[in-house]
């Protein structure tokens, strides 16, 4: 009987023991295996989700900068051919005008001198103009000599010169020669807007004296505005019509804008070894832009499309890159198989796979990667 007992208490012993040696096997295998399993209710907790590689668009761009401005047409520098002082300025930095707007008024006798110039000249060409005719008819009968002649049409025809140069003065001092030939003579000048837009510049006040080579206001029309990009002379090759470009207003705005490649500048800039490229924003409405606001650029050279995942989708590790791969799903458990992946060219969103044959048709866990593999390697 006591054998009998000592026998039992062996066979347990060695139950035990294969007992702790299978379950030491079973960690060992569950440390070293590459699969993960979450449960139900911590997939739907965590707000986990999956997914498949899908085709994304990548980019190769040219960085580049430059600023928001106007074409030449749409910018107005308004001076006066002849000086003047200002006796009128109504309009401030920012005020809207209309094209044949008032900008401002100015006086000086000299425009009364021509105005009366012009009136003298107005009367003497008629009388003039008389004498010729009568000469001719004299001269054409042989009445007359080729002398009187001469000396008639010569007076006549540089009066007439004489004549058309003031009346064209007055017109660009805009001024009406009819009503000065009516006898209204004025001191005062108007100085028109010459295209609708922006009053951007005033660098007059009352008072002041200005002359015909001083810029007296700046009137930019924005119903327009492109972008003025610098590319260096290294990659000019790669810029051609049409192109898309995205843009950010770095010290505006973090929003991305487009627009395209318009036209490409066919000399470069000896000093800086730069070309100008011109192009288009394709909604100029989309944001307030203002003319002169510093831009950064990417011109976009070539478009590739490539399978990609999203980043929250690929864990780096130990500088490895990986993603969790459903291996198999009941109806309480999700089994993840971790599968090592090579990243290619990468947007802010999504990085392409460069093994995709690995992962073609498969879900992907798309949303909780990192945390489960985080857990998996003991936080590291």
């Amino acid at each position: 009987m006591k054998h009998i007992y000592i026998l039992l208490f062996l066979f347990a012993f060695i139950a035990c023991k294969n007992n702790e040696n299978n379950t030491e096997n079973t960690e060992e295998t569950s440390m070293n295996s590459n699969e993960i399993q979450v449960n139900s209710s911590q997939f739907t907790g965590e707000n986990m989700a999956l997914g498949k590689l899908e085709p994304q668009a990548f980019n190769e761009s040219i960085k580049v900068s430059g600023l928001i401005d106007v074409p030449p047409h749409n910018k107005a520098s308004v001076s006066s051919f002849i000086g003047g002082y200002i006796t009128k300025t109504p309009l401030l930095i920012g005020d809207r005008v209309k094209k044949g707007q008032i900008l401002v008024t100015l006086e000086n006798p000299e425009y009364v001198e021509i105005q009366q110039q012009y009136l003298e000249v107005s009367e003497q060409i008629s009388y003039l103009k008389s004498e010729y005719n009568r000469q001719k008819t004299l001269f054409d009968e042989k009445i007359s000599s080729q002398k009187n002649y001469l000396k008639a049409e010569s007076g006549y025809k540089s009066t007439l010169a004489l004549y058309n140069g003031l009346r064209k003065k007055l017109s660009m001092l805009h001024i009406n020669p009819a009503s000065v030939e009516q006898g209204n003579i004025t001191a005062t000048i108007n100085l028109y807007s010459p295209i609708d837009g922006y009053v951007t510049k005033v660098n007059v006040s009352n008072g002041l004296y200005i002359s015909p080579s001083d810029v007296i206001m700046e009137i930019i029309d924005t119903d327009h505005i492109h972008l003025e990009l610098v590319v260096y002379e290294k990659d000019i090759l790669h810029i051609k019509k049409d192109q898309k470009i995205s843009f950010k207003i770095p010290e505006a705005s973090n929003e991305t804008f487009e627009a395209e490649v318009h036209l490409v500048g066919t000399t470069i800039n000896e000093t800086s070894r730069t070309v100008k490229v011109h192009a288009h924003i394709l909604n100029e409405k989309q944001a307030n832009f203002i003319v002169g606001m510093f831009v950064e650029a990417q011109i976009i050279t070539e478009a590739r499309t490539i399978l990609a995942l999203p980043k929250e989708a690929i864990v780096e590790l130990d500088a490895k890159h990986f993603v969790l791969v459903l291996k198999s799903k009941t109806a309480n458990t999700y089994t993840f198989e971790k599968v090592k992946v090579d990243l290619g060219a990468e947007t802010e969103a999504y990085a392409s796979i460069l093994n995709p044959d690995t992962l073609l048709n498969k879900d992907i866990l798309v949303n909780g990667a990192f945390m489960l593999i985080s857990e998996e390697s003991g936080g590291h």
